[in-house]
């Protein structure tokens, strides 16, 4: 009797864990479709290159790739 309590409770423990997790990702995903504005050096820091002379002013490559560049 007291092992089932114990695994009970350590199965409910583990479940809002998860629980926990999971809606902590979804708290902090940012938001499809919506470009976030980079400086020049936040693009390049990423690996990319801001293009600002380019119609669009983007930044290409790296992590930011097809950002806006301010």
């Amino acid at each position: 009797m007291r092992n089932r309590r114990i695994l009970a409770a350590a199965v409910a423990a583990a479940a809002l864990a998860g629980a926990g997790l999971t809606g902590a990702a979804t708290a902090t995903a940012a938001p499809q479709g919506v470009p976030s504005v980079v400086t020049p050096s936040e693009c390049e820091q990423g690996g990319g290159r801001a293009a600002i002379d380019e119609p669009g002013n983007l930044c290409v490559g790296g992590t930011h790739d097809g950002e806006p560049v301010d």
